[in-house]
């Protein structure tokens, strides 16, 4: 069994950037990723465009060029391939660690669903878009209740419903308006989220105040039925005709994964992991967190553009041990 100086757990952008970290100090590491490369990406909407420029996404010192301001999911997943082309990355792909835990001082024990590894040190960059935030409302199981959106061309047509004001339900609204579907937001605060993009934010507005898509703000979905959804809304109780209900109502990090690790969160709703800035350490010593996970709840407090430094953080720390 191979004993590694560090495993990465989690194959998306912040994880490639401590793998490089970990070539360039000569570290034996080996990166587990449950899914494709940089899967998050892989699974976001079709035709999605990133709030960042082109070089705030880039890692390695490896140039991201992009004709349009800014990049699109298609022009990620090049660049991001041929990050691994270029530097030929350990990567185990679709392989899901279940369990990590630290046997004694200098040994971590990883355990996926297809081997078990002995590391000296752990690095946990797992993002947060495999759990969807439910709603908890009746019928929220039925198959046309979507937690995710790909494109709009299986809704030209027909009555849906998009919960939220963030940028993915902004997003999924327009195209699906725009490709001939009947739009309706439910919306729980009195206005479009301000972190909308702000190209994006005046679309949304304009096409609600016109009346091209519906909004109930300051409301919620108390229940989804096979052909209609119930809305509370300030004026009373709303019932209106639906086929598909995008519940794009937000992600979170795997906090139970985290738990079982050893990492302590907080008690307050957030749940923000236990790390020390200036190393990314836990309080599990050994184990580092990098990227957006390390905000818990705060999934909105970190981006590829601002935790790229994590990775030089850790591995730097690893190397003065």
């Amino acid at each position: 069994m191979t004993d590694y100086d560090l495993i990465i757990v989690g194959g998306g952008p912040i994880g490639l950037a401590c793998a490089i970290e970990a070539q360039k100090k000569n570290l034996r590491y080996l990166i587990i990723e449950k899914g494709a490369i940089v899967n998050s990406i892989f699974n976001y909407p079709l035709y999605m465009t990133f709030f960042s420029t082109a070089e705030r996404l880039e890692i390695g010192d490896i140039p991201f060029n992009c004709l349009a301001p800014k990049p699109g999911r298609q022009e990620a997943l090049e660049y991001y391939r041929n990050i691994h082309r270029y530097f030929n990355f350990s990567i185990n792909l679709f392989e899901k660690v279940t369990k990590i835990q630290k046997k004694s001082l200098n040994h971590f024990e990883i355990i996926s669903d297809k081997n078990t590894y002995i590391a000296k040190n752990v690095v946990i960059a797992t993002g947060f878009y495999d759990i969807p935030i439910t709603m908890n409302v009746k019928g929220e199981e039925l198959l046309k209740v979507r937690h995710y959106y790909k494109e709009a061309h299986e809704y030209a047509f027909r009555n849906v419903l998009v919960v939220g004001a963030n940028n993915s339900s902004v997003d999924a609204a327009l195209e699906c308006w725009r490709k001939g579907a009947n739009v309706t937001m439910v919306i729980r605060k009195n206005e479009i989220n301000n972190r909308v993009k702000y190209w994006v934010k005046p679309d949304i507005e304009n096409r609600i105040a016109e009346g091209s898509i519906k909004a109930y703000f300051e409301s919620n979905i108390t229940e989804i039925r096979e052909n209609e959804v119930e809305i509370e809304t300030p004026g009373g109780k709303v019932t209106i005709e639906n086929d598909f209900v995008l519940a794009l109502t937000g992600y979170k990090p795997d906090l139970i994964f985290l738990e079982n690790s050893g990492i302590q969160l907080s008690d307050d709703e957030l749940k923000i992991p236990v790390y020390n800035p200036e190393t990314m350490e836990t309080n599990v010593e050994g184990l580092f967190l990098a990227g957006v996970v390390c905000g818990g709840m705060q999934t909105h407090k970190w981006f590829i553009e601002n935790s790229r430094i994590h990775a030089k953080m850790i591995v730097d720390y690893i190397v003065s041990k």
